[in-house]
C-alpha cells in the first residue's frame, strides 16, 4: 500500500454529467481521511482545464477548474468525464495533454462518454473499451476502424492496464472503489463505501442495466447475453461464440436462458431481431431488403418468411397498416405491442 496521496487529475468536459464526476469525487473524499473531515491526505485531487473559465455541466451546474493543463506526470490518473455527444469539440490542448499522459505512464480513466475523448485522442488502441449500451452504436460510428471485438457493452467497466473505461452513472463508484483497493487498505474503501450506502461495489463482471424488456432478477449471465444479442443483431453470435464471451458453457447458458425466459438462446435472440424489424418497419423509411440486414437476415425473402410466422403479417403489410390511426391497429393485430417495446434508444436506423 502506498504512503503518499493517489493523485488524481479530473478533466470536465462541457455538459459533462455530475453523476460521474460525484459518484468518483465522493469515494475518494470520503476515503482519504480517518478524522472525516475530507482532508487529501490518502488522495489529492484538482479540476484541470487549458483555462479556469467554469465548466458547465448537462444540468447547468458549473464547476471551476482549480488548476491548468500543466505537466500530467503530476497525476497518478487522469480521469475525463464526459456526459452529452453533442457538445463543442474537444480542444487539442487537453488532446495533447492526455496523449502526454499516456507516453508518461499516467494511468488514463474515462467516464461516460470521457471515453470518446480518450478514443480521439489516440490511447486506446489496442485496448478493450468498455461503453455504455446506449452509446455502442454512436461510439462504432465515429470511430469506424475500431475492432467491434474491443468493444464492451455489456459490463460497468473495464479495466486493462494503465486504461480504465466505465460506461459512467453509478457505475463511477465502482471504479473509483476498485482503483483505490490498489492503493488503501480494504477496510478504508468499504467504510467509504459503507458511507454512501453503497454494499456491492466491486462489480467488473456485473452487467450494465438493459434495455426495457428484461426483468431485473434475471441472472446475471442471462442479462449479459441479452446485452450482447443487443449489441450484435445485425450479426448474430453463434451459440458457442456468445457462451465464450460469458465465459460459461453451452450446455449452462442453455439452461439459464431456458429457465428465466422459457426459451433457448437462439429462439431468443430471433424474437429480438424480429421486433426490431417491427420497430424499423414503423418508425424508419428504409426498404425492408435494408431492414432485413441490419436485423441480421440473410434477405428479404427470409425477413417475410420468420416475420409472417411470428407477426401472422408479411412485412410491407405491417408497415402499410402502421399508417392507420391507432384505434384501427389495436384490435386486428395481436402483436401491436411490441413495436412500443423494442429498443426506444437507437437512434441509428433513421
Amino acid at each position: 500500500m502506498t504512503s503518499k496521496p493517489v493523485r488524481f487529475g479530473f478533466i470536465l468536459l462541457p455538459s459533462f454529467t455530475l453523476t460521474a464526476f460525484s459518484g468518483m469525487l465522493d469515494v475518494l473524499r470520503l476515503a482519504s481521511d480517518e478524522g472525516d473531515h475530507s482532508r487529501p491526505m490518502r488522495c489529492a485531487w484538482q479540476v484541470i482545464d487549458e483555462t479556469l473559465a467554469p465548466v458547465r455541466s448537462s444540468s447547468g451546474i458549473q464547476v471551476v477548474p482549480s488548476e491548468t493543463l500543466g505537466d500530467p506526470a503530476r497525476f497518478d490518473y487522469v480521469v475525463v468525464v464526459g456526459g452529452l455527444l453533442k457538445r463543442p469539440p474537444v480542444n487539442a490542448q487537453v488532446l495533447d495533454f492526455i496523449r502526454e499522459a499516456a507516453d508518461k505512464n499516467v494511468h488514463l480513466v474515462g467516464l461516460c462518454t470521457g471515453v470518446f475523448t480518450l478514443m480521439l485522442a489516440g490511447v486506446l488502441e489496442q485496448h478493450r473499451i468498455c461503453i455504455s449500451w446506449f452509446h455502442y452504436w454512436d461510439f462504432l460510428e465515429r470511430f469506424p476502424g475500431v475492432d467491434p471485438a474491443q468493444v464492451v457493452a455489456d459490463r460497468l467497466y473495464v479495466f486493462d492496464r494503465r486504461r480504465i473505461t466505465c460506461s459512467g452513472g453509478r457505475a463511477s463508484i465502482d471504479v473509483a472503489a476498485e482503483i483505490l483497493r490498489r492503493h488503501i487498505d480494504q477496510s478504508i474503501v468499504q467504510k467509504a463505501l459503507r458511507i454512501l450506502q453503497v454494499d456491492n461495489a466491486g462489480r467488473a463482471s456485473a452487467a450494465q442495466p438493459l434495455p426495457p424488456g428484461v426483468q431485473p432478477t434475471t441472472h446475471p449471465v442471462v442479462r449479459r447475453a441479452v446485452l450482447l444479442m443487443e449489441q450484435h443483431v445485425g450479426h448474430a453470435l453463434t451459440l458457442d461464440e456468445l457462451a465464450g464471451r460469458l465465459g460459461v458453457s453451452v450446455r449452462h447458458l442453455e439452461r439459464l436462458f431456458k429457465q428465466a425466459t422459457g426459451q433457448s438462446p437462439q429462439a431468443y435472440a430471433r424474437g429480438m431481431r424480429l421486433r426490431l424489424a417491427a420497430w424499423m418497419l414503423t418508425h424508419t423509411k428504409k426498404t425492408i431488403a435494408a431492414i432485413a440486414s441490419d436485423c441480421g437476415f440473410s434477405d428479404a425473402s427470409h425477413l417475410g418468411r420468420e416475420f409472417r410466422a411470428s407477426f401472422h403479417l408479411p412485412p410491407s403489410v405491417w408497415r402499410d397498416r402502421a399508417q392507420l390511426p391507432d384505434a384501427l391497429l389495436a384490435a386486428p393485430d395481436p402483436m401491436a405491442d411490441y413495436v412500443s417495446e423494442v429498443f426506444p434508444g437507437r437512434r441509428d436506423f433513421f
